[in-house]
């Protein structure tokens, strides 16, 4: 059994360092096979929130990393470096690039950068983008779960949230889906969900889900939900029809002073 722990949204400068260190016990604790940081480390793009971010992965010891920035991982009040070379910072710490992939036995893990500098939040999927990600897709080795990353959500759940989605999101959604990707993860939103993407109304071409993780150590909490991540658990069976994963949700327990698991979701998969 292979596991993806898959973070998002610490947004430090605004981080609770007892959830901090609790997600670094999960780190150890669970010892997945990848780390996923799907963007929004830091809250305003500093020197010193980016050296919190790499500490944190550092502490962690989840090797191999896939990272994509946020839109708050690029300057706001400095508005030179924001035109001029706006992911200087994120990629001194995070790089050398800002659409990773991820090509191990076990999963296909492919990177999307949807931020822009123009667009300050809003979150873009460029046509370019879409089919570099269709190509990488297809060529994914029988045994891989092929998985997908943006920062802001490819799809949501409740219709306040659309406004938060990505630019170019359902054309993107399609091809990737025709290419054989598997899951869909992201954040921006502060809000963990899953969603089936093969029986909404307007259905993937294949079973293809949205995986959606919460702020996972920052005090920025919404929609009345508290810290969490996610462990998504694979196992690869040569010759087996059937693929499935499991999305495990854990939230942190003040409490319990830790992370424990929220809900556990069995997730089909197309071939």
């Amino acid at each position: 059994m292979a596991s993806i722990l898959h973070i998002s949204d610490t947004h430090f400068g605004t981080e609770k360092p007892h959830v901090v260190k609790a997600l670094i016990s999960v780190a150890h604790e669970r010892r997945p096979d990848v780390l996923i940081y799907s963007g929004d480390m830091t809250q305003r793009a500093q020197p010193s929130e980016f050296a919190s971010a790499r500490q944190l992965v550092d502490a962690m010891g989840v090797a191999p990393l896939l990272a994509l920035p946020g839109n708050h991982d690029i300057p706001l009040f400095n508005i030179v470096g924001r035109a001029l070379n706006p992911y200087g910072r994120y990629l001194k710490v995070f790089g050398p690039r800002l659409d990773p992939v991820l090509d191990l036995d076990a999963f296909l893990v492919v990177g999307v950068n949807t931020t822009r500098a123009a667009r300050h939040k809003d979150g873009e999927v460029s046509i370019e983008q879409l089919e570099r990600v269709s190509n990488q897709l297809r060529q994914a080795r029988p045994g891989q779960l092929r998985v997908v990353v943006t920062h802001q959500p490819a799809d949501v759940v409740r219709s306040k949230d659309e406004v938060d989605r990505l630019h170019g999101a359902e054309i993107a959604l399609q091809a990737w889906s025709t290419a054989g990707a598997d899951l869909v993860l992201g954040g921006h939103i502060h809000l963990p969900y899953v969603k089936d993407l093969f029986t909404r109304a307007h259905p993937t071409p294949r079973p293809m889900w949205c995986v959606q993780a919460g702020t996972a150590v920052s005090d920025r909490l919404r929609h009345h939900t508290c810290n969490s991540v996610n462990l998504i658990h694979w196992e690869p069976k040569p010759g087996d029809a059937s693929r499935t994963c499991t999305v495990e949700r854990l939230d942190y327990d003040a409490d319990a002073g830790g992370f424990a698991m929220a809900s556990t979701t069995n997730l089909a998969l197309g071939d």
